[in-house]
């Protein structure tokens, strides 16, 4: 299932993207405002994020080892994520992304030598990617319900333990790439704005908040996130 979606639908508001800057209700000085909604606006007519999703009725799920097998590809999520997906009886494997432009101007604001303007380019670019893959992932949790079926939240290569270099593994799954990711040698993703990962689906599953209190990853984007 393949999804394209407009910055208009995605973007936050203002106090929401100083938020994420570190700021605190009504704190942001007036500059940083200005700074974010000229930059919003100025997205607003040109973004464009993709999401795509690829659904397995059948997968196995080794409680040993901690792995998950979809149709002979082993993926080794290691204890937390495996925790939150050992009573799936099937999957989706996802891709998103906020598109090329976003990074790419905040690349080149950062190599200007204007600081803020490239990280608040960069916080947008990250925003409206998870943006878009909740929106994905709402549209797959009324597909399930409409077969009886419940879906866990989604989880990612490089968190929770998840060996990032497994991104080659999931990305074998989207020959044609909708959305037009590709992967380093060392598996980070191009554009860098872009989401992947795996969602569990099935009766008895659970669709819980991230388990932060279990891992040590402090500078996980899903760290305080409630959904």
């Amino acid at each position: 299932m393949r999804f394209s979606y407009k910055y208009s639908e995605l973007l936050p508001g203002i106090d929401a993207l100083a938020a994420v800057m570190g700021y605190q209700p009504g704190t942001a000085p007036e500059p940083v405002t200005d700074l974010i909604a000229g930059l919003s606006q100025e997205l607003l007519t040109s973004g464009e994020a993709r999401a795509e999703y690829a659904l397995f009725d059948h997968i196995t799920l080794d409680t040993f080892n901690k792995t998950i097998d979809i149709e002979g590809v082993v993926f080794n999520v290691k204890p937390i994520v495996f925790n939150q997906l050992r009573h799936a009886e099937g999957a989706a494997l996802f891709i998103c992304t906020a598109g090329r432009e976003v990074g790419e101007h905040s690349r080149k604001s950062m190599k200007e030598g204007d600081l803020l303007r490239g990280y608040v380019y960069d916080v947008i670019g990250s925003e409206v990617a998870e943006s878009a893959a909740d929106k994905m992932q709402e549209a797959l949790k009324i597909t399930a319900a409409s077969s009886g079926m419940k879906i866990t939240n989604r989880f990612s290569p490089g968190y929770c333990g998840w060996d990032v270099a497994e991104q080659h593994n999931l990305f074998s799954f989207f020959p044609d790439n909708y959305c037009g990711i590709t992967l380093t040698d060392s598996a980070l993703m191009n554009p860098v704005k872009s989401v992947s990962g795996l969602i569990g689906i099935g009766r008895k599953v659970n669709y819980e908040p991230y388990q932060c209190h279990k891992c040590d990853d402090r500078n996980c984007i899903y760290r305080g996130r409630k959904t």
